[in-house]
């Protein structure tokens, strides 16, 4: 994904004639995720979670032949196609963390989602050098060869999934079937983690998504947006070795605040200068928030549901999610390209467009911890 993150905003201003939408090709990705979530998570509830990552890794090896197709023909719609593709990839990748908590006991949980995560920081460091090794190897095609090499790495990838152990579950009958998705969402503790996963994630990736716009934009290189870039990706999953455990002695509640916190700090950083080291600190806290505030939110919603909710509750996360998250990409194309003269006051817009959606999670944690304290004891 990192390769894709840094390629695909910068290859869509390369294609595309109105510049406004070079991060539709992110956009495509996350929707592409979000769409396909809920397949999955059927998927995998009835054929195991195996056979669910297999079909993820196919889209995305398929996604990224075709992102090269449409570079290599000079088509934004060919590529925009690979991009959707990659979308699969995307949406099976984020069921790994609900993996990690299947055979995993309650206490456990927090930690094995952590540590999965911890995953990520092999592709914060191999990705965005990869992408400076490949991204003129099939000159004169500018980028080609990154996409060539993300097909690579998924076909290896299917391999993987041969080794992974995990029961499939049980069937279900006419009296497990658990509560609705209309009840589910009348619980305020899931409503509340999906709504802080959402936020997370989708300022997360406003941020990221333009990041590299912004870094070209103001006259640094390439190369220093990746390694930009590298270090969010790494302080994305470099707090996981110490996440599950900081939930576990303080409480979901409190990361996920903590989360939000810092990534108020990011943006805040993000609108003090466009000097190289603001990019690099606003990037590296954006990483830190995202995941305090994602591994929160999703710890408070596994213990929030029954075995056979699972995929209902899972599918409609993810979607949920990831519908924020393509608005989100979306949008910051729009801010960073068409909302002010020049690539300062676009990275102005983006970082301010935070404000309102971390008063919503804010919110959202605040009326959660009322309410636990105006219900009876034992409740």
């Amino acid at each position: 994904m990192p390769i894709h993150f840094v390629l695909g905003g910068l290859s869509g201003q390369l294609l595309s004639i109105d510049k406004c939408w070079a991060t539709l090709p992110i956009s495509l990705t996350v929707f592409g995720s979000m769409v396909t979530a809920p397949f999955m998570a059927n998927l995998m509830q009835n054929h195991g979670r195996a056979l669910g990552f297999t079909i993820g890794s196919m889209g995305g090896a398929l996604g990224g032949a075709v992102c090269a197709l449409g570079l290599y023909v000079d088509s934004f719609p060919i590529f925009l196609a690979g991009s959707f593709l990659i979308g699969i990839y995307m949406s099976a990748h984020g069921f790994y963390r609900f993996a990690a908590t299947d055979t995993a006991s309650v206490e456990f949980r927090p930690k094995a989602i952590s540590y999965v995560m911890v995953g990520g920081l092999f592709a914060a460091i191999a990705g965005p050098q990869l992408v400076k090794f490949t991204q003129d190897a099939l000159s004169p095609v500018p980028f080609a060869g990154g996409y060539l090499t993300l097909m690579a790495i998924n076909i290896c990838s299917v391999w993987i999934f041969r080794f992974l152990d995990i029961p499939k579950p049980e069937k279900q009958t006419a009296t497990n079937q658990g509560r609705s998705r209309f009840e589910l969402l009348k619980t305020p503790r899931i409503l509340v983690a999906m709504i802080c996963a959402m936020v997370g994630y989708s300022l997360m990736n406003l941020s990221m998504t333009s990041t590299p716009l912004a870094v070209v934009g103001c006259g640094f290189t390439t190369n220093d947006a990746a390694d930009i870039v590298s270090a969010h990706v790494l302080f994305m999953f470099i707090p996981s070795f110490f996440t599950g455990h900081l939930i576990a002695r303080f409480g979901v509640e409190k990361i996920i605040a903590a989360g939000l916190a810092i990534l108020f700090c990011s943006g805040a950083v993000a609108l003090a200068g466009v000097e190289l080291e603001n990019f690099f600190i606003a990037l590296i806290l954006l990483g830190i928030g995202w995941n305090f505030s994602f591994i929160g939110g999703t710890a408070m919603l596994a213990s929030a549901h029954a075995p056979e909710e699972r995929a209902r509750v899972q599918g409609m996360n993810d979607f949920a999610v990831f519908g924020m998250v393509t608005l989100a990409s979306l949008s910051s194309g729009l801010l960073m390209n068409c909302s002010g003269g020049n690539a300062v006051e676009g990275w102005s817009a983006v970082n301010y467009a935070m404000l309102p959606f971390l008063a919503l999670a804010g919110g959202a944690l605040i009326w959660l911890a009322i309410g636990k304290k105006s219900q009876p004891a034992g409740a």
